[in-house]
C-alpha cells in the first residue's frame, strides 16, 4: 500500500535520484533550495509556544477559561497566526527565526489570502503533517501551489 500511495502522491514513472526540490525548478542547496524536516518542525514549535504566550497574556489581562477552553483557543490563535502572517510576510515568527518561507511555486513570490486560507485550513486538520511527496511538500502545500524554502533575502540561509 505503501507504493501504491506514495505513487499516488509523486506520479508516474519519475526518477528518485534528484534532490528535493530540484524538479520544481529550485536550486538543489542553499538560499531558494526546498527546507527540510528539522528547520520546519523547530518553526512549528517556536510558533506553538509564541500561540500559547498570547493566550497567557490574555489570562494575565483577567480573561478566565477552562482547561479545554484554553487549549482550542491556543489552537486557534496558532492557526491565526498562520493565516494572517504567512499571507503578509510569507513567513511566521518561527519561519523567519529558522530562515524559511513559504513561496508560491509558480512564480517564486507571496501566494494570495485565499489560498494561504486554504493551505491553513489544511493544515488544521493535521493532514499534511502525515502526507509528504518527495519535494517535501505536504498536502496542504500541494493543494495552495506553495513551497517552504530557506528564505531568498536572507544572506546567512545558505545551510
Amino acid at each position: 500500500m505503501g507504493r501504491a500511495l506514495g505513487g499516488w502522491l509523486e506520479g508516474p514513472g519519475l526518477p528518485h535520484d534528484e534532490p528535493p526540490g530540484v524538479r520544481l525548478g529550485l536550486p538543489e542547496h542553499g538560499r531558494g533550495s526546498v527546507v527540510g524536516f528539522g528547520p520546519r518542525l523547530a518553526a512549528y514549535l517556536i510558533d506553538a509556544v509564541v500561540a500559547n504566550l498570547m493566550v497567557g497574556v490574555l489570562f494575565l489581562l483577567g480573561v478566565r477559561y477552562s482547561t479545554n477552553v484554553r487549549g482550542l483557543a491556543i489552537y486557534l490563535i496558532f492557526l491565526l497566526e498562520e493565516f494572517i502572517l504567512i499571507s503578509a510576510s510569507g513567513q511566521t515568527i518561527g519561519m523567519r527565526l529558522m530562515g524559511i518561507r513559504v513561496i508560491r511555486l509558480r512564480d517564486r513570490a507571496l501566494q494570495s489570502w485565499p489560498w494561504i486560507a486554504l493551505r491553513t485550513l489544511l493544515l488544521a486538520l493535521l493532514v499534511p503533517v502525515f502526507i509528504w511527496d518527495r519535494d517535501q511538500r505536504g498536502t496542504h502545500d500541494r493543494a495552495a501551489g506553495t513551497v517552504v524554502v530557506r528564505d531568498p533575502a536572507r544572506p546567512d540561509a545558505t545551510t
